[in-house]
């Protein structure tokens, strides 16, 4: 259990355990458990749907759609510290920067904030915005419970699949240890917390994946690998896709 609580406390602000005498390789061997992270957050999310859009309406309590929309939009970011969203914009200004190799993972470093992630961030905020108005409540359960599963998952895949563009830094602690048992044990987990949701999540994860293959070779051939960034980045994209996945399978009846 050491390995998840340690993947629990750095990619969430849940903490329980004490940070003490963690290795690099306690970092790379708690990569396997990341889905399993992500269905204590879905678990959150999915709680936190159906308390506030189904019971307390059922029950005579109606809370403002356009509030709870605006609070589920800003509860993950709130639970992971930011720190997907952090790899998203730095991925946003450095690979979209249409600079050299060298340039583009510079400007990923710096803690400045650039047109590109600004522009990228609200964007993508917007658009989830429209969705989860736009989206069933009961449709909506699934597609926060399996959502962060799903994207942590396409994370899992980033790190063992594809190589690490730096020569140092946090991300290749995980990419050092992450092996093809990693992945496995990974993806039977993703499979159990997500196959039950039925069809939408069964396509969610498919598109996740098609994407996250795309993105990673894109991204690799620009910068020789992938960094930490990156999977933050990937993260943030493939909860968004999961996300628009329920909306448009549930309009075509899937």
């Amino acid at each position: 259990m050491r390995s998840f609580f340690i993947g629990l406390q750095f990619l969430t602000r849940i903490s329980i355990v004490r940070q003490d005498n963690w290795t690099t390789e306690d970092f790379g061997n708690s990569v396997k458990f990341f889905p399993l992270v992500g269905a204590v957050l879905g678990a959150i999310y999915a709680a936190f749907v159906y308390f506030f859009l189904i019971f307390l309406p059922a029950h005579g309590v109606v809370v403002p759609r356009h509030f709870l929309t605006a609070f589920m939009l800003v509860m993950p970011p709130l639970l992971t510290g930011g720190l997907f969203c952090d790899g998203f914009m730095d991925t946003m200004d450095g690979v979209f920067s249409g600079r050299e190799r060298e340039k583009m993972l510079e400007i990923m470093k710096d803690s400045r904030v650039g047109s590109n992630a600004v522009f990228s961030f609200v964007a993508l905020m917007i658009f989830e915005y429209g969705i989860l108005l736009d989206m069933d409540c009961r449709v909506m359960i699934g597609a926060f419970f399996v959502r962060p599963v799903i994207a942590m998952m396409m994370m899992v895949i980033g790190i063992s699949c594809f190589p690490y563009a730096r020569k140092e830094g946090l991300g290749k602690f995980f990419a050092d240890f992450a092996n093809r048992g990693t992945l496995a044990i990974a993806a039977i987990t993703t499979l159990i917390f997500v196959l039950p949701w039925g069809r939408l999540a069964w396509l969610a994860l498919i598109v996740s994946l098609a994407f996250t293959m795309f993105f990673a070779h894109y991204v690799t051939k620009k910068l020789g690998g992938l960094t930490g960034d990156v999977y933050g980045a990937i993260n943030t994209l493939s909860e968004g896709l999961v996300l628009l996945t329920f909306l448009f399978g549930s309009a075509f009846g899937i």
